[in-house]
Parts: structure tokens; sequence; C-alpha cells
């Protein structure tokens, strides 16, 4: 495994880096949410071009100097870079050790801190001091849906991480209440249904605020949902962040002998959690790996989700009423999702004799939504064509 990408590039490049960065699980996410924001970029261009979508216009004040909101603001963001950059600089070793817990502790340099926070403060006044009029004034700027999609990406990133994270705490709720803090802070547990759920209402919130509609948004949305999942999967692969499946000791298919071993049953060593029993002979953070071979799920995700990126890509533009595309995502993701279940270690909720996992609930869910949501909108189209040629 390669808890960070340097340690891919030790594998396939023969380089020697010492220490395990960036980490691969964000380096793939923040790849995936890239990815995502490019395939809307271009469906928004598309949906303009066919009138679907159009430009809107916003107000903005220019010639304003500095108020004393933007120079704390710029100065507070300055001082937090100051405060931990100079400090990880100073003290690599321990950064590269644990990252995440490093960066939210409250370890600092102070001087550098003030420094940064002062050279920020007066960046702002300077540049605000360069575009000052004598009579400020308010003008009106028109924007292409497109060029919103660096704020539709950050709605969904933030709702997205923040959903994915609250999510996997319900679901492991006596973990959070034994570490609260450890859990919510790690860079792994994440539930992907949550991210989705959470994500989608923000991103259809801010989308609505600048005049795409919900469902234009949804379907626009759709294959960049599937090939982000796909991608960000890839990360929990590469990572070994824990979503594997259950352990599989069965001999290999006859039919699958084309595939390299560890696509049917994999052990994971150096995975980024630590499990599992130490690896003879390896020293560092990362000795570890499973006793018993498992199905490696991440990876089967990743290879069904990128086909159906392409499935959803091909028919988009056969799609013409609004929302069947993102009905028709939701009814793949709920199917690949209560598959992969199947052979996938979660936590299980139980009623009676009953057990099921919380992402089988919500992709069953969501498949009955998707399937209801084409029903109802074929079925509501044919009744506004047929009231259109009654006119």
């Amino acid at each position: 495994m390669y808890p960070g990408l340097s340690d891919l590039f030790n594998d396939l490049l023969g380089t020697s880096f010492k220490v395990s960065f960036p980490p691969m699980f964000g380096t793939m996410v923040a790849l995936s949410f890239l990815l995502g924001a490019w395939i809307m970029k271009l469906e928004l261009k598309r949906k303009e071009k066919l009138g679907l979508v159009k430009p809107f216009t916003r107000k903005i004040l220019v010639g304003k100097k500095a108020s004393f909101s933007e120079l704390a603001w710029n100065g507070l963001f300055g001082f937090i870079i100051g405060f931990k950059l100079i400090y990880i600089f100073l003290n690599s070793e321990q950064f590269f050790a644990d990252p995440p817990a490093f960066i939210l502790s409250t370890k600092g340099s102070l001087w550098a801190g003030l420094l940064f926070g002062a050279i920020f403060v007066f960046l702002k006044y300077r540049e605000k001091q360069k575009a000052e009029l004598q009579s400020p004034k308010i003008v009106e700027e028109t924007v292409h849906p497109y060029q919103a999609v660096p704020e539709l990406t950050m709605a969904a990133a933030v709702g997205g991480l923040l959903g994915a994270k609250i999510f996997h705490i319900f679901e492991y709720w006596g973990d959070f209440m034994a570490d609260p803090i450890g859990l919510f802070f790690s860079g792994s547990g994440l539930t992907m249904y949550g991210g989705l759920i959470i994500g989608s209402i923000t991103t259809i919130w801010y989308a609505r605020s600048i005049g795409i509609s919900a469902l234009n948004m949804c379907d626009t949305a759709a294959p960049a949902l599937m090939l982000s999942y796909g991608t960000g999967r890839i990360g929990c692969q590469l990572s070994g962040d824990g979503d594997w499946g259950i352990v599989n000791n069965a001999a290999k298919p006859d039919w699958l002998s084309f595939l390299p071993d560890w696509a049917w049953s994999f052990n994971y060593p150096h995975n980024v959690i630590s499990e599992g029993v130490p690896i003879p002979g390896c020293e560092g953070r990362y000795c570890y790996q499973l006793a018993e071979a498992v199905f490696p799920t991440p990876l089967y995700e990743s290879v069904a989700c990128i086909l159906l990126f392409f499935v959803l890509w091909a028919v988009r533009k056969k799609t013409i009423i609004p929302g069947i595309l993102f009905s028709l995502y939701l009814i793949l993701n709920g199917i690949e999702r209560f598959l992969i279940e199947s052979i996938r270690v979660n936590s299980k909720y139980h009623i009676g004799d009953f057990a099921f996992t919380q992402a089988q609930l919500i992709s069953t869910l969501l498949f009955t939504i998707g399937l209801i949501g084409i029903i109802y909108l074929r079925r509501d189209a044919r009744i506004k064509q047929l009231n259109f040629l009654k006119k």
C-alpha cells in the first residue's frame, strides 16, 4: 500500500523519499473533485448552448476602500498560514509523522503568524487602494454558469466532506463516543452516502441562487458524481483506508485467471490505518498487514463506477427530460453499492433476524427514488406535451 504519494513514487520511479506525503487518500479525493469540476464545466457549457441554463448577472461594488472586516479576515488568514507553515518547516519530522494531528494541534510559530498576518493585511490594503475611486459605484457583470463551477465545487466539497464524516460518526457511534475528537478529525472514515446527500443539498442550494434549476443541476452533476466516486475509491485502494471487503480465502476462479492475484484476494500490507499484524522485518509507521486476505472492494467499485460514468456520459444527450439522467444515476449507484455491500466489511443494523448496513438501506432508497423519478418525470412530460397540443 501507499500511505502517501511519495511511497508510490518510490515504488514506481525508484525515488527514495523518507516520508509518506502528501496523504494518498487526500490526494485522490482532491483529484476526484477536480475531475468532477471539469465534467460539470463541460456539461454546463453544453447546456448553455442548448439554452437549458442561462448566464446571470450580479452586482459588485468597485472603488471602495478596504473595510475593517476585509483587513481582519485577510490578517487572520495570513496569521494561520504563518503560524503553521513556518512551524511545519522547522519541525518537519513531527509533521510528517502525523500531518492531520499536527495541523489540527495548537502548535505553531507566533512570530511567523504575526508577520504573515501583517503582510496579508498590507497586501489587501494596497490592492484596494489601487482600485479606489473617489465615488465608489455598483456595476453589473455577466457570469456564465460554467464560470461558477469553482463555487459549485466548493459547495459540494464542504457539504460532501462534512456529510461523509457525520454519517460515518452515526454508523460507528460507539467508536465516536470513545474518541470523539480523534474520530472526527481523522483523515479516514468517510461515508460515501453522507457525502452524496449533504453535498447534493449544498450544491443545489448554491445552484438555485444563481438561477440553475435543481433538476438541471442534478443532471449536470450525475456523470461527475459517478466519476468522482470511482476515482476517489482508487485512493481507498492505494492507501488501504479500511474500506476493504470480507475475508476471501477462496481460490481465484479460472475465468478470472487473467487478473493478478491481488485483484481477487489481498491483505493490504502497509495500510494507512495500521490494521492487522506486524510485517516481519518492517520498521516505521506503516508496518502492518491483514492477517487474512480480503476482497479488494475499493478496486471493484473504482472499475464499476468509472465504467458507469461512461454509460451516463454516452446517454446524457439522449435524456431530454430534466431529472431523468440523475434518476438513472441513482438507480445505477444504488445497484452497484447494494451488491458490493454483500462482500464488504461494514457496521450492521439489526431488526429481528434481519441484518443490513447503512449503505444497503440508503442504496435501496436511492434506487427506489430513481425508479419513481423516471416514472413520474416521463409521465409529467407526457401530460405537459398533451396540454401543449390541446392549446
